[in-house]
């Protein structure tokens, strides 16, 4: 009886680790897109990757704006933060995985901030 419970604890923990090291090398799509008639918007993007957490940030004088990256790693995911400027307007931003449903936010008037996370 001990010998079948420890044959079957041994095989769940190499189907465990067959499993976590399949996601640890899977490649994924990740699409940030903003648009809006918003001038001058800030934005910060930030994302996982083998070597940990990786950050950009420009700024872009007229919308829209899309980045598109491959990433890999057992952590995904990260952020996108728009910041408009004093002349406002409004900015909504979009983040996909995979072509997944996006996770959007959106900012409106001046110096407002929007951030799409959680994906």
């Amino acid at each position: 009886m001990l010998l079948v419970l420890a044959l079957l604890l041994a095989g769940g923990c190499v189907a465990l680790i067959t499993v976590i090291s399949n996601e640890a090398s899977k490649e994924v799509t990740v699409e940030y897109a903003v648009t809006g008639d918003a001038r001058d918007v800030t934005i910060a993007y930030s994302f996982w990757n083998d070597d940990g957490i990786s950050s950009r940030s420009e700024t872009v004088e007229k919308l829209p704006w899309r980045k598109t990256l491959k990433t890999k790693g057992f952590v995904k995911g990260g952020s996108l933060l728009i910041s408009l400027s004093g002349s406002g307007g409004t900015a909504t931003c979009s983040v996909s995985v995979d072509n997944d449903s996006p996770k959007t936010a959106t900012a409106s008037g001046p110096s407002a901030a929007a951030t799409c996370s959680g994906f």
